[in-house]
């Protein structure tokens, strides 16, 4: 299916793809785990953990950062990045919405 037939779709059914296209990726993954686990918003050490070369870090940051989980703050030249929690809760509750409204009575 082509991107010209979302319109035939909701405004969630649309967002809820997106959303989950993002978080498809197993990097994009790792580096929210990585994210969610510290204290304080993250600046370089990204490229050392994750193992992936700061271009490509730099381009699954941006496609994070697009569907809204990231927060970004420049430090002289680095860009910090921290979950934005109040995005965060809002997927959650999407997805559950979408999850426990399964029939899970076929077949």
């Amino acid at each position: 299916m082509g991107a010209s037939k979302t319109h035939i779709f909701s405004s969630t059914h649309n967002e809820l793809a997106h959303v989950a296209k993002v978080l498809a990726h197993p990097a994009r993954v790792a580096i929210l785990e990585y994210i969610s686990k510290q204290d304080a918003c993250i600046c370089n050490d990204l490229v050392d953990v994750i193992g992936l070369a700061q271009p490509t870090i730099s381009q699954h940051l941006n496609e994070i950062k697009k569907i809204g989980l990231l927060k970004g703050t420049f430090e002289g030249k680095n860009l910090c990045y921290c979950i934005n929690q109040e995005r965060w809760e809002e997927l959650q509750h999407s997805f559950h919405l979408f999850f426990s409204n399964i029939n899970r009575n076929c077949c």
